[in-house]
């Protein structure tokens, strides 16, 4: 199974931490944040990961070299124009093959084993399979619900926040237009209408890294 990391955005909301700086490589716990997402895809097995970069790209592209220093073999989509999260996979997607391929957002920090997705095994009509978890201050209101049967739902009395953390299947993105900045929710929430999309909830530890207030608190181990 291969694996992407999304690293191609700004990180505006982080000031002047990522004026010289992307935010992939800003430090949590003495490591940059990419280089935990690394070392835990290979740890976990995998081997051939697809970083998309943009802002800075030539820091990130210089600090993860051919990947092998975690023993990874890296491929780099670079765009010019950050093309949103569906965008950048749409882009990427000849690197990433034709079976469900993880993704993981470069900017959340979460001890979830990431071993566990290589065993998740798609249903015929399933085109996505998503990690949710407990909302954070900062998103009270959740994303996405999800029944007893691991069904991502959109309308639930209860809504979680989706991790950043998922598997999907190419054919998701099959008619998007390449090179197009396009968002990932109105993809997720068309499939999810087809009842498309399993998931499962989290309770570990996890962190969208969006503000340096955040990257504080992680630091302090809180």
């Amino acid at each position: 199974m291969k694996a992407m990391i999304l690293a191609a955005g700004r990180g505006n909301r982080m000031g002047s931490l990522t004026q010289d700086s992307p935010k992939p490589l800003l430090k949590v716990k003495g490591k940059c944040l990419i280089d935990w997402h690394l070392h835990k895809l290979s740890e976990a097995g995998f081997r051939d990961i697809v970083i998309n970069v943009s802002y800075l790209s030539e820091k990130i592209i210089q600090y993860v070299g051919d990947g092998s220093k975690w023993h990874l073999n890296i491929t780099i989509s670079n765009e010019s124009v950050a093309l949103e999260t569906a965008g950048g996979i749409k882009k990427a997607i000849t690197y990433l093959g034709s079976e469900p391929f993880v993704v993981i957002n470069a900017d959340i920090f979460s001890n979830y084993d990431y071993q566990k997705l290589k065993s998740i095994i798609f249903k015929n009509t399933t085109l996505a399979y998503l990690v949710l978890v407990n909302n954070p201050d900062h998103n009270l209101k959740g994303d996405f619900g999800l029944s007893k049967d691991g069904a991502v739902t959109i309308n639930a009395n209860e809504l979680l926040t989706f991790s950043g953390i998922a598997i999907y299947d190419p054919k998701l993105f099959l008619d998007l237009e390449k090179g197009k900045k396009i968002k990932l929710s109105p993809i997720l929430k068309s499939a999810i209408d087809k009842n498309s999309i399993q998931g499962e909830f989290f309770e570990g530890k996890w962190s969208d890294v969006g503000t340096p207030e955040r990257l504080k608190l992680i630091n302090l181990g809180k």
